[in-house]
């Protein structure tokens, strides 16, 4: 599957809510969990949703597609989900969120939050407000105890949310999957959510650690099967079980070397 400016066009059409740019077909969004410092309310709240709607559509996801010509994979265990679930992409750039969120189906974008990195996009208040408008963030602790967290996390999915979580907890400098934390799998069986795994490949290339500026290169984004805590399956099984499912994703997918000017890059990426 690959996004056209035409499947743009189309959703723009299909109808408005009064008072929202938010097309008309788009169901109400999952419920807004009590306002508190640890979840960045007003981000899952008009007008902003309706702004985050404008932002993506008219210049992040342009741009990733001009940037990536992005190819998803496995988009069919996207289209039937019909509750909050656990997505578990590997990551490897600052790329990954945006794509990935480009990835997925327009109604249930609309209700997924992303798990940030607390001690990275919050430290300064304006990084954190870039991030909660265009990607619908909530900081997510990487130190220290997990109890808060999991609790603000376990709300957002009983209230009908999906989390976007990076179980690796941080980016892989040389592509390879790290060991997932198995906060991941207690997420999931503590909220009996299912969890999507994920793989993106080729977003190493587009924005390595340390870049401050993009480079095109192709990208493929695999979606499996969604998979649920067995009974009497403990957290650190499931969360092993989950990282073994994206690691499979992972399999035959090394990157062709790009070279050239970035013009050329370019032309490769197509």
């Amino acid at each position: 599957m690959r996004f056209t400016a035409r499947d743009d066009l189309k959703m723009l059409r299909s109808g408005f809510r009064w008072r929202s740019v938010r097309p008309a077909s788009w169901p109400e969004a999952a419920r807004v969990i009590p306002e508190g410092p640890e979840n960045l309310d007003w981000a899952r709240q008009e007008p902003v949703r309706s702004l985050r709607y404008l932002l993506q559509r008219g210049l992040m996801f342009p741009l990733n597609d001009a940037m990536t010509h992005a190819r998803v994979e496995g988009a069919e265990w996207l289209e039937g989900l019909d509750r909050a679930v656990i997505f578990t992409p590997n990551h490897t750039s600052h790329a990954d969120t945006p794509l990935l969120l480009r990835a997925l189906p327009n109604r249930v974008r609309e209700r997924t939050v992303v798990a940030a990195a607390a001690d990275y996009f919050y430290e300064k208040r304006w990084a954190g407000i870039v991030a909660g408008l265009f990607l619908n963030t909530f900081p997510f602790a990487r130190t220290g105890g997990a109890t808060g967290v999991l609790n603000a996390s376990g709300r957002l999915l009983r209230s009908g949310w999906n989390l976007l979580v990076y179980a690796e907890g941080t980016r892989t400098t040389d592509g390879r999957l790290g060991e997932f934390k198995a906060g991941v799998g207690h997420l999931a069986i503590e909220n009996r959510t299912p969890v999507v795994p994920m793989h993106v490949r080729g977003t190493l290339r587009v924005m390595p650690k340390g870049a401050r500026l993009p480079l095109p290169a192709p990208v493929t984004i695999r979606v499996g099967r969604p998979l649920v805590a067995r009974r009497g399956e403990g957290s650190k099984d499931f969360t092993k079980r989950i990282e073994g499912a994206v690691r499979d994703l992972a399999a035959g997918s090394d990157d062709p070397e790009l070279i050239g000017s970035w013009i050329d890059r370019w032309r490769q990426s197509r």
